[in-house]
């Protein structure tokens, strides 16, 4: 930090707003989307699209539901010209999408601007100016008269180009650029000398649009500033307040989010975010933000390995695995008490209920995910995310102390790969350590009785090779068998712990069965190479008229 020096930064000021009402507000509906992956986003590319790739990002802003796009810089870029073109010429807008375009309030630049929209049936025209103190100071060497000018011509150009063209419906949209770094009451001055020319009506409503072009601010001031200008700004119901937040503190869909509460109707953004310095807005974030408060985000964002797939192929970058909402890893628990508690809440969670489940905030199925990828298993897992994987992937809903066992084995199957164990080599080492089917013992058959209230067994073994009948009675099954082991002059049995579970739906399903046994006194616990059961896991055949399954256990 010794190359660090705070004092040369000044905070920003505050807005001269008292009695605040955003934070009262809560938002209820999407505002309307503006994507501008095509301008923003384009010219902020190592390497921007070509015409093909433009097609393409096209196409799937269309297909996601956006209704408002803008197109390029058809002034400053023949290839934006050329595509703003092929879109016109070809018919490529539907007719409920709305193509806009930016330009300087710069006359020659204006009059290019509209002869690429010639033919359009509607399109917006976005002038802008930048309006900051640094900007009017230090870049344009004018005063506040001098600056409102530039913006007051630039609105008339639009204002006269746009009669030229009078088959087309226009919208005029006016942004004071570095709105974030303009004084409140100034950006309302020059905002309305705009408006003076453009004479809105609520018929006919223009657009102000109220950047953070540079995000020097926490999302709280910059919702003050909003709010400042919405109650302060004349024709309010003339007037579609629109915001267009960057991202350099990192804060820019909080900060739209924020906008909207203290009053915006209109949010300009791009797709995962991209765009000059640390990005635009992110869309897809701020939507699936609503989504998950029950509002409906008014865009189709079910695909998301298709947005991610154009998105890296058009612009060149790659997607954060942690990236929110719809990056790979986002909805992957490797928490082992994460892990038990997505299980329990799984199982719990209702159709016909409000979504509940601990460290899910959305289904993953809303975006086309599946369980597979909610529970993966590394070293750091537990007993619940093998669980979890064992009955996703196999039907073995194991029993606790089951799980406590397995998952010590798997994690250290796990600390030896320096990685995550995917759910084969789970699957295997439950096989391994658990399920004895031929030896040391093997349950080659039985007979089941019901004597004097008590039922009697008459069971083949199989040990070490040697056939031997073992004759025994008790209170069920398992408990005749234990006695007819002892009875044989076997190891002293005791049954700690039995379940069973059908694999399947039917009469002849198979059906699992997991006990724990005490064995001379002590419980069965698997060491590092060996099996759990030394009495073994028993393979049974049943009575005539009765499915036969196995007995497996630990």
């Amino acid at each position: 930090m010794k190359t660090f020096d705070h004092t040369k930064y000044r905070p920003a000021a505050a807005v001269p707003i008292r009695q605040r009402q955003w934070p009262n507000n809560t938002i209820t509906r999407a505002p309307r989307w503006v994507s501008v992956d095509l301008r923003d986003g384009n010219q902020a590319l190592l390497e921007p699209m070509d015409v093909a790739r433009k097609r393409r990002m096209w196409a799937l802003l269309v297909k996601l539901g956006f209704k408002e796009i803008e197109v390029g810089f058809p002034a400053a870029s023949q290839p934006d010209y050329d595509f703003i073109r092929w879109l016109i010429e070809e018919q490529q807008i539907p007719a409920d999408v709305t193509v806009q375009v930016l330009t300087q309030a710069r006359e020659e630049l204006i009059v290019r601007s509209f002869e690429a929209l010639r033919g359009a049936k509607r399109a917006v025209m976005h002038v802008y100016n930048s309006t900051s103190t640094v900007q009017r100071e230090r870049v344009f060497g004018k005063d506040r008269a001098g600056i409102t000018a530039i913006a007051r011509n630039g609105a008339a150009w639009v204002k006269r180009e746009a009669e030229k063209y009078p088959a087309t419906e226009w919208v005029f949209e006016y942004t004071p650029e570095s709105f974030t770094s303009t004084e409140p009451e100034y950006a309302v001055e020059i905002c309305e000398a705009v408006l003076d020319v453009w004479q809105p009506t609520p018929q006919h409503p223009c657009i102000l649009n109220l950047p953070t072009t540079v995000e020097s601010a926490t999302p709280n001031v910059f919702a003050d500033q909003v709010e400042y200008f919405a109650t302060h700004i004349s024709r309010r119901d003339s007037i579609v307040l629109s915001v267009h937040t960057h991202n350099d503190r990192g804060c820019a869909v909080a900060a739209a989010e924020l906008a909207v509460l203290a009053g915006a109707d209109r949010v300009e953004g791009t797709l995962l975010g991209n765009g000059e310095r640390t990005g635009n807005m992110d869309i897809v974030t701020m939507a699936m933000n609503l989504y998950s408060q029950g509002v409906d985000p008014e865009l189709d964002l079910s695909s998301p390995d298709e947005i991610l797939q154009v998105y890296s192929e058009c612009t060149g970058f790659s997607v954060h695995p942690r990236h929110p909402w719809i990056g790979e890893l986002v909805y992957t628990a490797f928490s082992g008490s994460h892990q038990d508690a997505i299980r329990k809440c799984l199982h719990q969670q209702r159709a016909d209920e409000p979504w509940q489940v601990a460290y899910l905030p959305i289904d993953p199925r809303d975006l086309g995910r599946d369980y597979q990828a909610v529970v993966r298993v590394n070293s750091q897992s537990g007993k619940g995310g093998v669980a979890f994987v064992m009955e996703r992937d196999y039907g073995l809903h194991l029993p606790r102390w089951m799980q406590v066992e397995l998952a010590q084995l798997v994690q250290r199957a796990s600390e030896e790969r320096r990685g995550e164990i995917d759910s084969a080599t789970i699957h295997g080492l439950f096989m391994q350590h658990f399920v004895v089917d031929q030896a040391p013992v093997t349950l080659e058959g039985y007979r089941l009785d019901r004597r004097d209230g008590r039922d009697v067994i008459a069971a083949h073994v199989a040990e070490q090779g040697a056939a031997h009948q073992l004759h025994g009675a008790g209170e069920g099954a398992l408990a005749a068998f234990v006695d007819a082991w002892m009875r044989h002059g076997g190891q002293r049995l005791n049954v700690v712990d039995y379940s069973e579970h059908a694999l399947a739906s039917g009469t002849d399903a198979e059906a699992v069965a997991y006990v724990q046994l005490s064995i001379d006194g002590r419980r069965a616990r698997p060491r590092h190479g060996e099996r759990v059961a030394q009495g073994g896991a028993l393979g049974a055949e049943s009575r005539p008229g009765i499915a036969n399954r196995n007995i497996r256990g630990g």
